[in-house]
C-alpha cells in the first residue's frame, strides 16, 4: 500500500517533459511512481481539475533570522513559503550578523531543519561584513551548505573586488549574484526617477544606476569566464544587456521579481511605502522589456526578493520608508498573468520556479523524478481570493495587492512526502 497518492491531476514536470492527466504516489516520503496508479493508498488528494508540479523554489528570499526576527524569522517565513507552494527557499546574507562565516551558515540550515516545513539554502556574503572591501571564505562557506554567493542587499561596489569574486568563484563554479545598482547614481532616492518622481518632489533612482553596474560586470564576467546573475533584473537597458552577453556565450543569467513583471512606477503615485523596492518600479516600457525577457528565455528564473518589513519600518514616508515587499505567498498568482496573457506557456512557467533555479543552484529539487524527494506543489489556477494582508503567514504586511483580487491559489503543499500545508483547513 502506498503512502499518498495524488489521484487525476494535470502533472507538470518540465525537467521530465511530463504534461498529462495522470496520477502521482509518494512512498517513504519519495516520489514512487507517475502514470496510472492501481493499488490502495494510505490516503488520496483528488487533484482533478488542479495542476500539479515539484515544490516551487524561490532563489531570493530575506527572512531576517538571525538578528530582526520581529520582520520575519525562520519558521514565519517558511509557513509563508509553503503557503505559496514553495519547498525550496534561499536565503540573502543581510542578516545581523551576516552570514559571513560558516558558523552562521550552519547556525541557519539547522534551525530550517528544526522547523522542518521547508528546504533553506543559505547564500553566502561575498565581503566580509557586505562592506565590499574584502573577500570572505567562500570556500568554506560552500562546504558547509552556502549554494551560492551576494551581497544581495548592497551592491558589490568596487571593481577590484568584484573582479577578484568573479576570478575566485571561477575556479570552483560558484554563481555570484549582484544587487546591481551604482550608488553615486541612487543614493537617496526613493523611486524610479521620471515623471512620477517628479510628480511627488521625491529623489529618484535612474535607470543607468542598474544598467552601468551591469555593463561594468558583464565585462569583467567576459575577463573572468565567471558565472554572473543579475538579481531583480527591472530595466529595458539591463535585460538588452543580459540578452547580448547571453548571445556572446557569457555565463551571464538573471531573474525577474513579479513586481516588476506586474506593476509600474504608477503604484507609487499616491505616496504608497508599500510598492516602493529597490530596484523601484519602472516604467511600462521597462515593464515589457522584462516580460519579453521571460518570454524569450533571457530572464530564466522568477524570485520574489520577499523582504518583510515591520509596518513602523514602512509608515514613515516614502523617502524614509525601508525598500522591499512581501512575495512568497503572491508569487504564484501573479506569475499565472504571464500564462493567462500568452506570454509564457505554463510549462515554461513553472520552470522558471522549479528546474531552472535548481539548474542554477545545482540543487536536488525542482522535478520530479522517481527516487525524488517528493516536494510537490497542488494548485488550482483558476481560483479567485482576495488578498487580506492580515491573514498572511509572513510577519511582513508590506503588500501594494492587499484588497486586491489574486487568480490561482495553492490547495496542498507537500514536503518530503508529508502534507504541510492544505488550503482546506488554511494552516500550515
Amino acid at each position: 500500500m502506498t503512502d499518498i497518492l495524488i489521484r487525476h491531476g494535470r502533472v507538470m514536470d518540465p525537467a521530465n517533459n511530463i504534461d498529462e492527466i495522470c496520477d502521482v504516489w509518494i512512498e517513504h516520503g519519495k516520489v514512487a511512481g507517475i502514470g496510472t496508479f492501481a493499488g490502495e493508498a494510505q490516503q488520496t488528494i483528488d487533484a482533478t481539475g488542479l495542476i500539479v508540479c515539484p515544490g516551487l523554489i524561490d532563489m531570493h528570499v530575506h527572512l531576517r533570522e538571525p538578528g530582526e526576527e520581529w520582520k520575519e524569522d525562520i519558521e514565519s517565513g517558511s509557513r509563508a513559503a509553503i503557503a505559496g507552494g514553495i519547498t525550496s527557499i534561499c536565503t540573502m546574507p543581510n542578516t545581523e550578523p551576516c552570514m559571513d562565516h560558516a558558523g552562521l551558515i550552519i547556525q541557519v540550515i539547522a534551525r530550517a531543519k528544526e522547523v522542518g516545513l521547508c528546504n533553506l539554502h543559505p547564500i553566502g556574503a561575498v565581503s566580509r561584513q557586505l562592506k565590499g572591501k574584502e573577500l570572505t571564505e567562500m570556500r568554506e562557506l560552500s562546504r558547509h551548505g552556502a549554494v551560492a554567493f551576494s551581497d544581495d542587499g548592497k551592491a558589490i561596489w568596487h571593481a577590484g573586488v568584484m573582479r577578484k569574486a568573479l576570478e575566485y568563484s571561477s575556479s570552483f563554479d560558484f554563481l555570484i549574484i549582484q544587487h546591481a545598482e551604482e550608488k553615486q547614481l541612487t543614493e537617496g532616492g526613493a523611486v524610479n526617477e521620471g515623471w512620477v518622481s517628479t510628480q511627488l518632489g521625491v529623489k529618484g533612482m535612474p535607470v543607468e544606476g542598474e544598467d552601468s553596474m551591469i555593463a561594468r560586470d558583464i565585462m569583467l564576467t567576459r575577463l573572468t569566464d565567471a558565472r554572473y546573475h543579475v538579481a531583480h533584473i527591472s530595466s529595458k537597458g539591463a535585460v538588452e544587456q543580459v540578452r547580448l552577453a547571453q548571445k556572446e556565450g557569457l555565463k551571464v543569467t538573471t531573474e525577474a521579481a513579479p513586481h516588476h513583471f506586474a506593476l509600474t512606477e504608477d503604484e507609487v503615485l499616491n505616496f504608497n511605502a508599500d510598492a516602493k523596492m529597490s530596484p523601484p518600479l519602472r516604467t511600462e516600457k521597462d515593464r515589457l522589456a522584462v516580460i519579453e525577457g521571460l518570454s524569450d528565455g533571457t530572464i530564466s528564473v522568477i524570485a520574489t526578493d520577499h523582504a518583510p518589513h515591520h509596518e513602523d519600518d514602512k509608515r514613515c514616508g516614502l523617502s524614509c520608508a525601508a525598500f522591499g515587499i512581501v512575495g512568497l505567498e503572491t508569487m504564484l498568482p501573479i506569475s499565472l498573468e504571464l500564462e493567462r496573457s500568452g506570454a509564457l506557456s505554463m510549462s515554461d512557467l513553472i520552470a522558471k520556479m522549479t528546474c531552472n533555479p535548481a539548474q542554477l543552484l545545482n540543487l536536488p529539487e525542482g522535478k520530479l523524478s522517481i527516487g525524488n524527494a517528493a516536494d510537490i506543489c497542488i494548485f488550482d489556477a483558476e481560483k479567485s481570493w482576495v488578498l487580506d494582508r492580515a491573514k498572511l503567514f509572513s510577519k511582513g504586511r508590506n503588500t501594494p495587492w492587499h484588497g486586491k483580487t489574486m487568480t490561482g491559489q495553492v490547495q496542498y503543499t507537500l514536503k518530503d512526502g508529508r502534507i504541510v500545508f492544505d488550503q482546506t483547513s488554511s494552516a500550515a
